[in-house]
């Protein structure tokens, strides 16, 4: 197999060895269901409420507030759905434009059904105006939904605020924070959140798996309705080797929280140096500032990013566009659209998200190749330079 160089780690990550090794006894010796009465299965169990004291401990919660999922999408289903179904009177829920579609399309959906969203605005480097906020909440809103990074640029918003508005308004606020568990720190003791996504395959855990954190106190239905599982929150046999994957990752994301926002961030950085160094006419997308540390997104004038992600596969490199042509759509990015991106530019974008298992050896190489790619693209591209794009030369 040629070796691959992976920058797309908000779209996935791999499994770390310590977490499949975690994860191999519960998919071939110890086997049986939690829930069960024999000694054979309490030791399964006692894996489980371990996982769930890992999960807990890497955002600073309780073990009882944190419920197992099968994924950071079911995640802000559960706590938005969950939140409807337990205040039936209030019909209004607040959002932002740039969520995630497990939060925006389900908002889409639930407005169809005849509740009433407010979309948020963001700015040019993705940030919400605050007093939009405060404004759009109303008696009848159930829940505010606000990501705490978002998952193309990694502006990361200002939550705490964000809380201390909806407290005031007297709502419940969810945050899908599947980008942010991890890569900085978060503290639920202190939060003013009320609710929580997470999902396993962004921490270096296998994909299936997620957690919801809900505030003690909060009121929220289950959305998934079975058994007796996770207190009766959510039904279904524990996918125990996968929640014991989660934990170990739990605990390697605490482990590496400082690496992430030294060493990922620097490597980070250090790409951005060199594609605004190697190719003119390049945007940065996203807040210079708050955002994740392991996140670039920039845009190339001229090009569409799905030309360079071609180009960038066949050396191997892994990368992704904001751009939705995969799905059908010639539209770029909901998130830069939103952000007020010129569309020439939204179509030229490009996504770095990097990982603790980057090294510099592999970001010189993407920059050196990246200047090679825009090259070789601007030749034969049909923009100019009276397109829509406004360039930014400097940092």
């Amino acid at each position: 197999m040629r070796k691959i160089i992976y920058m797309d780690n908000n779209a996935t990550t791999s499994v770390a060895p310590e977490v499949f090794e975690a994860m191999s006894p519960y998919l071939t010796e110890l086997y049986a269901n939690p829930s069960s009465m024999y000694s054979f299965a309490g030791e399964v169990g006692r894996a489980v409420t371990k996982a769930r004291s890992q999960v807990a401990q890497l955002i600073n919660a309780q073990e009882t507030e944190i419920v197992f999922t099968s994924c950071g999408t079911e995640s802000d289903n559960a706590a938005i759905r969950g939140v409807l179904e337990a205040f039936p009177s209030k019909k209004h829920i607040v959002t932002t434009r740039v969520e995630h579609p497990a939060v925006l399309n389900l908002a889409k959906r639930l407005e169809k059904k005849g509740l009433s969203v407010t979309y948020l605005s963001v700015d040019r480097q993705g940030m919400l105006d605050l007093e939009e906020l405060r404004e759009a909440i109303t008696e009848s809103t159930a829940v505010v939904s606000v990501m705490y990074a978002n998952n193309e640029t990694g502006t990361v918003f200002p939550i705490e605020e964000i809380g201390s508005i909806v407290k005031e308004k007297g709502s419940l606020f969810h945050c899908d924070a599947v980008q942010a568990v991890g890569k900085i720190p978060l503290d639920m003791q202190r939060s003013q959140i009320d609710i929580l996504s997470l999902s396993g395959h962004k921490i270096h855990a296998p994909k299936g798996v997620g957690a919801l954190y809900v505030r003690r106190g909060t009121r929220c239905r289950p959305f998934i309705v079975g058994g007796h599982q996770e207190k009766g929150r959510r039904g279904g046999t524990e996918n125990v080797a996968s929640l014991v994957g989660l934990g170990r990752a739990a605990d390697l994301a605490a482990a590496y929280m400082q690496k992430e926002n030294t060493f990922v961030r620097d490597l980070r950085d250090t790409l951005q140096h060199r594609l605004f160094e190697y190719v003119p006419d390049t945007l940065l997308n996203g807040h210079p500032e708050h955002r994740l540390p392991n996140t670039l997104n920039v845009s190339f004038g001229y090009i569409e990013g799905e030309a360079i992600l071609l180009m960038l596969d066949e050396y191997g490199i892994c990368a992704s566009s904001g751009s939705a042509c995969t799905s059908g759509s010639l539209e770029p990015s909901h998130v830069l659209r939103a952000m007020g991106i010129p569309y020439t530019a939204a179509h030229g974008s490009v996504r770095f998200s990097l990982s603790v298992y980057n090294t510099l050896e592999e970001i010189e190489s993407t920059a050196k190749m990246m200047k090679q790619i825009v090259k070789r693209l601007r030749e034969i591209s049909p923009f100019n330079a009276e397109s829509d794009f406004a360039p930014t030369k400097k940092m």
